[in-house]
């Protein structure tokens, strides 16, 4: 890409932003201290942000600029991160193509006509920047204020998309799901790339708007086995990463449970690798392979124990992850929304402070 056709948000890389920990440590760069944010750090854990989201539903909240951007920039503030996320939610560009759905407080989302026919497919049109041109305002905006921090934009991936919209909602087992896969792969194949291109579209948006990085989140992909993963879901992930491989901006995979995959979610195409608490930083490197910075992988319930545990924690993390090629240091899933919001802030911290060059 040329810097003629680089889109009007990307930053340069004399930028201060492109010389920021973070996006360092995503290309593997020496870093002045490890990077920290935290997945779900613009959310239900802080005070200010239940305050400004009282009587505004999850989807409503999602398209209104203003609030996105004051939403994103509380952690930052709050936290003192090294990088602030789109605050948002996976099942956005679904509904801004039309498909019927709704975030139901302690459910999730609910689709009201599950996708589970060929004839079903033509609901899942494409994705135009018109659709979401409050994702590029906001972005605008956010940009804006968050100076020299970078913006990591995201969205959900084709198995977690096509989860939801065939199960019609959070599925413990998935059964639904993996009864199309396996019994009918041609039509799994045509959801997922529908998917696919949906989601590529909106990560293009976002770093078109100005995201400095983008994390493509597979949260149920930890349930399937790993020649179910190359052969089932892999080429729709790839797909997503290559269509936002042109931008050159650091592109982070992220799954729960995932340990079994952590090689296969790298060769997909990921410049950096989520590694959730139940591997250590050292034995995911070993299974990711050389070439990718890793991410995570605080246990999230450990804020919760007294703060010389947090750090003793946090110490056997920063020691796993000492010989890694590039390291970002987050939780091992998001941020529990009963945490104690002093508790992330200490931790971000006792991080930069223990880990300062």
């Amino acid at each position: 890409m040329s810097a003629n056709d680089r889109p009007s948000g990307q930053q340069t890389k004399t930028s201060a932003t492109h010389e920021s920990a973070f996006l360092k440590a995503c290309r593997r760069e020496p870093v002045p201290h490890t990077p920290v944010w935290f997945m779900r750090q613009a959310g239900r854990s802080l005070p200010e942000y239940l305050k400004v989201r009282e009587g505004i539903a999850m989807l409503d909240s999602c398209m209104m600029p203003e609030l996105v951007t004051e939403i994103t920039l509380q952690p930052v503030r709050r936290h003192k991160v090294d990088a602030a996320i789109y605050f948002s939610d996976i099942v956005v560009p679904l509904k801004a193509i039309g498909i019927d759905l709704d975030i139901k407080p302690g459910v999730g989302p609910v689709i009201a006509d599950p996708i589970r026919t060929r004839a079903d497919l033509a609901r899942l049109r494409d994705l135009t920047p018109e659709d979401v041109h409050y994702v590029t305002e906001a972005i605008g905006m956010l940009t804006a204020e968050l100076g020299p921090t970078p913006l990591i934009g995201f969205a959900g991936a084709p198995f977690t998309l096509a989860s939801y919209l065939v199960e019609g909602g959070p599925s413990r087992n998935h059964e639904r799901t993996k009864a199309m896969m396996y019994g009918e792969p041609e039509l799994w194949a045509e959801l997922l790339d529908r998917l696919a291109e949906i989601t590529g579209a909106f990560l293009k948006v976002q770093i078109a708007a100005g995201a400095s990085a983008v994390q493509l989140f597979d949260s149920w992909v930890g349930a399937l086995a790993p020649a179910d993963y190359r052969r089932s879901v892999m080429p729709a992930s790839a797909k997503v990463f290559d269509a936002v491989a042109p931008y050159g901006v650091p592109r982070i995979h992220f799954g729960v449970g995932t340990g079994e995959l952590l090689g296969l979610m790298g060769e997909a195409g990921a410049d950096v690798v989520g590694v959730d608490w139940r591997v250590p930083m050292d034995e995911g490197a070993r299974r990711v392979g050389p070439g990718k910075a890793l991410q995570g992988n605080l246990d999230p319930a450990v804020l919760f124990a007294p703060t010389a545990t947090v750090e003793a924690k946090t110490r056997e993390v920063l020691d796993a992850a000492a010989g890694l090629e590039g390291h970002v240091f987050n939780l091992g899933h998001g941020v529990m929304p009963t945490t104690d919001p002093d508790a992330l802030t200490r931790l971000v911290e006792y991080v930069h402070t223990q880990t300062a060059r």
